[in-house]
């Protein structure tokens, strides 16, 4: 199987090329695999050169177009905005290369925004801050009057997190040297070269690097296109969605893009998530923008979300998110939404704490959302794929996910099929929490362990009021399956590697398993570590939990894993080669032997074999 770690530092415009190398030389080196776990990309945006729409009337545009011009003609462009501001159904607004410093664009209609040719465009939403006055001590200050003074939402717990998160973490601000995003501080007094302060009553932005020869940016915008689901520019709603191709969205204040539902977008201050509001039938949600398109757009340094997409049909592909705040991409109330060969990574920047963030985030009643063959990486500070609170027969498939505090998170949700997905250096691979129907099969973690709990928590009094009821009740939230995993550990890895629990307060009520199927699963780790290799819930016993050294004993307690294998290896030596991320087996045990995979499975990862070994790479032959 391909390297992947070659590309992960790459520059967006190398990254396909370094990809697609890899790939051929794998494929060189032996037979395809018959299953397709992670492909090996391309991933993230793949350079190319666009036509020009051939229907439809076509706007050009570049950074400096004249308003005043029809932008129907390649030597005679218009301004984006102008552009915006005529396009109909069916319209393209083509954009040549360079850097527009704009933000607050709104658009109602389905159309296409792509390059021309193979040229770059950039949205910033940054100005170049040139006026500085050098104060004492190494501090320089300008003034600035597009501030964005934010503060945490009203569920954010000052109590518990306010002695972590300092609230100058909160404003949107970003200030930028020569393309070097610098951190926030709470005064003048602790800038150093890397910091930056911002007297919101006087409105001055300090800093402690000599601007002289140095571009410095500061935030202008928060937004750069906004896709209301009412009237602008003297037009009505089409409820299509946009169709963006090949462009870069940079340096925003909250958000890049916002596509609306029923309820308007919000301010910073304000819950942007609850739409709907309560359990909602997904046939009256999801409608107001339908078919977004997202293919080949980098979106980059927003100091909230990527953005807010709402809307049944949206498809984002070959995307790059990078550098976020509390969220990357966050899908709400939208059905039959796929994410593909996108790379989403180093979210939660800022290190907030005390606001869940996710690298993606799958919210609020959203259904058959198809996360496939995406890199999820380099997350020391956030989760990495979230399907939170109402989310139905979600398909989460052939993804790499390495570095993130819980690579896949399941919650107050009912089915979802997690297929042949690699989990690498995780604080937990999976975790299932008060949920229904995940089925699991055919994954492959390293020091990645797998949580499936439940616990007491309902809409009686809940934190955030409804959610619960989205999702299964507390006496449903079990039916799910483990089959056909490989769970490793390198030497030294401490905790099981496969758990299920649930509070000793709800041992007398909650007797059922949370599980109807674990069974040919594998383990491994090296021979001298110690502790338990699953943790069972609900059992008799300290705490309603009983854990097992081995699958013997599992089985024998559980009637269980009747033919999971547990393995004396350390995982470090199991596979390939995890510096160069492959991940198919250094060698085949003698134990193993080839499984039926289920016909499920092998639907949401496309896979045609019907056998295969555990894990992702199980059908991998050479």
């Amino acid at each position: 199987m391909p390297s992947i770690h070659c590309a992960f530092r790459a520059h967006r415009r190398r990254l396909s090329r370094l990809l697609s190398a890899c790939v051929l030389a794998a494929f060189a080196a032996g037979p395809v695999p018959v299953l397709a776990q992670p492909s090996g990309g391309p991933y993230g945006p793949v350079p190319q050169s666009y036509d020009v729409p051939q229907q439809g009337t076509v706007y050009f545009v570049a950074p400096d177009g004249s308003a005043d011009a029809t932008g129907t003609e390649l030597a005679r462009p218009t301004t984006l905005e102008s552009a915006i501001a005529r396009v109909v159904t069916g319209d393209a607004i083509v954009l040549r290369g360079g850097t527009y410093r704009t933000g607050g664009l709104q658009l109602n209609q389905g159309i296409t925004l792509q390059p021309y040719r193979d040229e770059q465009p950039v949205l910033k939403g940054t100005r170049v801050a040139g006026d500085w006055e050098e104060l004492r001590d190494g501090t320089w200050r300008t003034k600035w009057t597009t501030l964005f003074p934010a503060q945490p939402l009203a569920w954010w717990r000052r109590e518990r997190e306010g002695m972590r998160t300092p609230m100058h973490r909160f404003n949107n601000d970003m200030v930028f040297v020569d393309g070097k995003p610098l951190r926030s501080q709470g005064w003048a007094g602790e800038l150093g070269e890397d910091g930056y302060y911002i007297d919101y009553e006087q409105g001055y932005v300090y800093i402690g690097t000599d601007p002289a020869e140095r571009l410095v940016e500061i935030t202008a915008h928060d937004i750069a296109l906004h896709r209301p689901s009412r009237e602008v520019h003297g037009k009505p709603s089409d409820r299509k969605g946009p169709t963006i191709r090949g462009l870069t969205f940079t340096q925003y204040a909250f958000r890049a893009i916002d596509i609306e539902g029923k309820k308007p977008s919000t301010g910073p201050n304000e819950e942007p998530t609850d739409d709907p509001v309560d359990v909602s039938d997904p046939a009256d949600h999801g409608k107001e923008v339908v078919g977004t398109t997202l293919e080949n757009v980098t979106i980059s340094h927003t100091s909230r979300v990527a953005g807010y997409f709402r809307g049944d049909g949206l498809v984002i592909r070959n995307s790059l998110i990078s550098d976020t705040g509390t969220e990357g991409i966050y899908v709400i109330g939208s059905s039959d939404v796929l994410l593909e060969r996108n790379i989403v990574r180093r979210n939660n920047i800022e290190q907030l704490t005390g606001y869940y963030p996710a690298a993606v985030k799958i919210f609020n009643q959203s259904y058959r959302v198809t996360v496939r063959d995406n890199l999820v990486i380099e997350h020391p500070h956030s989760n990495g794929v979230w399907y939170d609170v109402g989310n139905v027969e979600g398909v989460f498939a052939n993804n790499h996910v390495e570095g993130t505090q819980i690579g896949f998170f399941f919650e107050i949700s009912k089915g979802v099929v997690v297929a042949g997905n690699v989990f690498a250096d995780n604080e937990q691979g999976i975790r299932i929490l008060n949920s229904s129907g995940a089925r699991i099969y055919h994954n492959t973690f390293l020091d990645s362990p797998v949580l499936i709990d439940r616990n007491e928590r309902s809409a009686q009094g809940d934190h955030f009021g409804w959610h619960p009821r989205t999702g299964p009740d507390v006496d449903e939230r079990e039916g799910h399956v483990v089959q056909g995993n490989l769970f490793a550990a390198r030497a030294g890895f401490d905790g099981a590697l496969l758990r299920f629990e649930q509070p000793a307060a709800t041992c007398g009520t909650l007797k059922r398993p949370m599980t109807t199927q674990v069974d040919g699963n594998v383990y491994a780790r090296a021979s001298g570590d110690t502790g338990p290799l699953v943790v069972w819930s609900p059992a008799r016993g300290k705490d309603c939990k009983a854990e097992f050294d081995s699958v013997q004993a599992f089985a024998r307690a559980t009637g269980l894993e009747a033919d999971g294998v547990a393995l004396a290896i350390d995982g470090q030596g199991l596979f390939r080669s995890p510096e160069l991320r492959r991940f198919d087996l250094a060698a085949v045990p003698a134990t193993l032997a080839p499984r039926e995979v289920a016909e499920e499975a092998r639907a949401a990862a496309g896979w045609e074999a019907g056998t295969a070994l555990p894990g992702a790479y199980g059908g991998a032959t050479r």
